[in-house]
């Protein structure tokens, strides 16, 4: 049995980086740059992207089908392992993974370290936005590949598109998991994000000042 658990595990390698400070072993001459982490968040977009181009244009070079569904495969597994252990950690801050306990038990565990300010302080928002948008633009283009795939009835290159799917899936899943707390439903995360979206427009329209002030002199109609 599975369980979500949002509490701290050893990892098995006692020499990996305590997670959450990394940073701290950064070159303090990468401060002023506007991109700390430059090749994580290369590859955090290239692995995917890769896959992508060289799915739609495969048939260009190769007519195998079986060479075009290794490349791409072979991209999409890096990719989840890039954005899985590396650039989920180093550019937001936030790492799921799972571990199997001595009772044979699997614990699924989401660490997010955005709830400390110092941390925060420490986040590039360039590279954040990049790994929000990467993370769920690539599903979005994997959907779309499905129906064109699935109303073209070309099977064979629906199961393609349907790991493509799940493990684009898998990552997005997870950080959100992450992002909104382990215990908490997603659903009730959704709820209450469009709600506060809500508030803070209503708010803006409410406060927001008009436009030009009406003139005071001017005459009502039929009075000389």
């Amino acid at each position: 049995m599975a369980s979500a658990t949002v509490r701290n595990v050893p990892l098995l390698d006692d020499d990996t980086i305590p997670f959450g400070e990394e940073d701290e072993m950064r070159d303090p001459s990468q401060a002023g740059q506007k991109y700390t982490h430059p090749y994580v968040t290369f590859f955090h977009l290239f692995f995917r992207g890769a896959a992508i181009v060289i799915y739609m244009f495969c048939g260009w070079f190769s007519e195998s089908f079986i060479t075009s569904f290794v490349f791409v495969v072979l991209f999409l597994s890096a990719d989840f392992w890039t954005v899985k252990n590396i650039s989920g950690r180093l550019l937001v801050g936030l790492r799921w993974w799972n571990y199997v306990d001595d009772d044979g038990k699997s614990h699924w565990v989401f660490e997010s370290k955005n709830s400390s300010e110092s941390f925060k302080s420490r986040v590039n928002k360039h590279e954040q936005r990049v790994f929000w948008l990467g993370l769920i633009l690539c599903p979005v283009f994997w959907g779309l590949f499905f129906l064109m795939a699935l109303f073209g009835l070309k099977f064979k290159w629906l199961l393609l598109v349907m790991i493509a799917i799940a493990l684009n899936a898998a990552n997005l899943y997870g950080y959100i998991k992450c992002n909104y707390g382990a215990s908490k439903d997603l659903n009730s995360a959704a709820t209450d994000f469009v709600r506060t979206q809500l508030f803070k427009n209503a708010m803006d329209i409410m406060t927001k000042p008009s436009g030009a002030p009406p003139p005071t002199n001017v005459r009502p109609t039929g009075v000389v």
